[in-house]
This record gives C-alpha cells, sequence and structure tokens, in this order.
C-alpha cells in the first residue's frame, strides 16, 4: 500500500511537472468576412511538364487547422485546404525517429534517407542526386525560393551536398555550379568576402560578384525583383533569414516572379517553395508567429495553385519535413476562441500531411515513407529515376 501511495504521488508530481512546462496561449477565431475558396477537382492526367514541390517546414495538422480557425473561419478554408488529394508521411530520419530539416529534405529531393544534418549526403561519403539536378540535367528550368537564408537545409538539400548543414558559404559557392535559374529569399551574409562586417563567408570570395560574371541579375529589394527581365536571378533581401513582420518581398511576391521567370522554358521547371519559418515559430512556441507564416505560405499556396489550375500540366505536391513544437488545441470557449498549447521547442516524430493537385496528383493518396514522395514525383512527371549514387 505504502509503495502504491509512493508511485501515485511520484505520477502526480510529474504530471504537475509536465503541465507547468506546457506553454499555452489564447487565440480568436474568426467569425466574419468567411474564406472558402472552392475546392479543386481531381484533374485529367495527361503528361506533367511542370512541378512545383512546396514544403511548410515544421507544419503539422495542428498548425494547419489552427490557422485555418484564425484566418479562415470554423467553416472557411484555406487555399491549401483546396487541394482534392490527401496522404500522410512518416518522416523519420536514417539515425533517428525524429528528423532535422536537413534529413527530411534530402528524402524528399534524393530518394534516401541519410542522418540529420546531411545535405543530400550519405553517410558512407557518398553524395546522393537530387530531382533538382536531374531536371537541369533535362534542359528544365529550376529554382528555390525561401524565407530562411537561401542556404539553409531545406532548399540546399536540393541543389549542393555537404555533410553538414552548418556550411553554409560552402553551399553557397556550389549554388554558382547547380544550374538553378532562380534562387531568391535570405543570406546575403554567405555571398559576399569576409571583408564586409556581417559576412558569415571563411574567404574573400564575393559570390554576388561570381553570379553576376555568370549572367544573373542581382536584387535585393521588390522593385528591382519585379522590374528585373533577366531568365537567371538571384535574389538575397535580408542578410539572414527574411523578417517575419512586414516581410518584403513575401513569400507570395518570390513565388510569383519565380514561376513567370521559369515557365518561359518550354521544356518544363522545377521549382521547390519553403515556407521556412513556420518551423522557426514552432521552435519559439509563438502561436502569432506562426499564423503570420501560415498566412504568408497561403498566399504563396494559392499563387501555385491559380497557376498550376490555368497551366493544365503542373502537378504540386505540398508537404511538410516534420512537424514542430508538438503543436496541439486544448479547449476552447464554444466557437469564440481556443487555446494553443505547445508541448516541447524541438521536432516531433508525428506523421506529416501530404497534398496535392495537378496530373497524377492522386498517386500522394494514402501513407508513404518521406522518400517515396521525392522517388513518385521524379518518377511520374518523367524527370528521372532516383535514387542515384554519386560515387
Amino acid at each position: 500500500m505504502k509503495k502504491f501511495l509512493l508511485l501515485t504521488i511520484a505520477a502526480m508530481l510529474y504530471t504537475i511537472g509536465c503541465d507547468a512546462q506546457l506553454k499555452t496561449e489564447r487565440i480568436i477565431v474568426k467569425t466574419d468576412d468567411i474564406q472558402k475558396p472552392e475546392r479543386l477537382p481531381l484533374v485529367e492526367d495527361r503528361p506533367i511538364k511542370n512541378v512545383i514541390f512546396i514544403i511548410a517546414d515544421g507544419t503539422g495538422i495542428s498548425q494547419l487547422y489552427t490557422s485555418q480557425l484564425a484566418q479562415a473561419g470554423k467553416d472557411g478554408l484555406l487555399h491549401l485546404q483546396t487541394m482534392p488529394v490527401t496522404g500522410f508521411s512518416k518522416t523519420y530520419s536514417k539515425d533517428n525517429l525524429i528528423t532535422d530539416s536537413a534529413a527530411g529534405a534530402t528524402a524528399f529531393s534524393c530518394g534516401l534517407k541519410t542522418d540529420n544534418g546531411m545535405i543530400a549526403h550519405l553517410p558512407d561519403g557518398k553524395s546522393c542526386k537530387t530531382i533538382l539536378e536531374l531536371a537541369e540535367d533535362k534542359g528544365m528550368s529550376t529554382g528555390v525560393v525561401a524565407t530562411s537564408t537561401i542556404t539553409h537545409a531545406t532548399p540546399a538539400s536540393y541543389a549542393s551536398h555537404v555533410d553538414s548543414r552548418s556550411k553554409q558559404d560552402e553551399i553557397a559557392a556550389q549554388y554558382l555550379d547547380a544550374g538553378m535559374e532562380v534562387i531568391l529569399g535570405g543570406g546575403l551574409e554567405y555571398f559576399v568576402p569576409q571583408s564586409e562586417s556581417f559576412s558569415k563567408r571563411k574567404d574573400d570570395r564575393n559570390l554576388v560578384a561570381e553570379f553576376e560574371t555568370r549572367g544573373y541579375d542581382f536584387v535585393d529589394n521588390l522593385a528591382d525583383l519585379n522590374t528585373s527581365e533577366s531568365d537567371q536571378i538571384l535574389g538575397l533581401f535580408y542578410d539572414s533569414g527574411m523578417d517575419s513582420e512586414d516581410r518584403t518581398p513575401t513569400l507570395q511576391e518570390m513565388t510569383d516572379k519565380a514561376i513567370t521567370v521559369l515557365s518561359t522554358n518550354d521544356d518544363g521547371f522545377f521549382l521547390m517553395v519553403e515556407g521556412s519559418q513556420i518551423d522557426w515559430a514552432g521552435h519559439a512556441n509563438d502561436v502569432q508567429y506562426e499564423l503570420r507564416e501560415m498566412a504568408d505560405f497561403d498566399a504563396a499556396v494559392k499563387t501555385v495553385l491559380d497557376f498550376a489550375v490555368q497551366d493544365g500540366e503542373t502537378l504540386v505536391v505540398l508537404t511538410a519535413d516534420h512537424e514542430t513544437g508538438g503543436m496541439t488545441i486544448q479547449d476552447s470557449d464554444k466557437f469564440s476562441d481556443l487555446t494553443v498549447a505547445w508541448t516541447t521547442g524541438h521536432h516531433t516524430g508525428i506523421p506529416v500531411p501530404v497534398m496535392a493537385y495537378g496530373p497524377h496528383a492522386i498517386e500522394f493518396t494514402g501513407w508513404w515513407e518521406n522518400t517515396e514522395i521525392g522517388l513518385k514525383v521524379a518518377e511520374i512527371s518523367g524527370i528521372g529515376t532516383l535514387p542515384i549514387i554519386i560515387e
């Protein structure tokens, strides 16, 4: 009996300790001006010309649904929720049930599991060819867009090969030879020589100048981005990651420009778009940051879907590399407000949603390994067959 009481008390103290660490925040549910765009239909299967792969970094079902409640209302829909096909992806990496963004993005780009921290690179020291590189080989135009530094783990996993995601200066240098037509995001600090006060390079290379020598139009503000008529653009708009509040340009504006540039290629294009800071908001357990990033992300998704509907030959796949924060809805006062709770400041191992629209979108319904998504996109789009090991 005494032992039972001691165990009970210990369990209660543990529960109280856990609850004390649970960070919560009350948010208002939107009740007026409900946003409810029309659901998109399945479309007839036909050859795929373009692929737009969208990654909501750190996003699980709770992030999506909370954003819907706050921005579209309980009866409304986000634009991403209009996509007709939904599935789920398991996210574990080669060495851990909890993946990081490097291993998570490598699963999509290469179709292979790797250790956390590795960028299109494998534990045995070899590298893996990415779907973006295959698209370049095929003559397609390619690009990456992100709200982090553009050399951050997710975009880097499509156009570079390093054994550690921390080597962002090396990743930036590898972009010179990647052949991408569009590179848009933050991270100027990795492209300027170490003599610049804000530089994070360890050498005197001026990669901006080197890109310009190769024919790229370098832009660092929205006005120049909008007026650029170049078919090769390097856009670095912040020294580090892009500001979340009053972001200029927005993810939607960068995505729109990327599509405009890449879609001029008669051979098609491959574009990766990342809502990078949804993940950062999860790490910070900051609901308002989360909602702000989800709104920016969903606006970009609308731009992508508007293009895909009009084009008719574009496959859009949207997913996440992992969930961050263990976000959940705790309780609500009928339909007017709710409490969001966070269980951690780190990544979690829960499966994440997969959504698709366009030709062959139905292929993405069901449960998938994250690697299978990358393999399937490459196969059904005709870009090529993965995985490919680089000796």
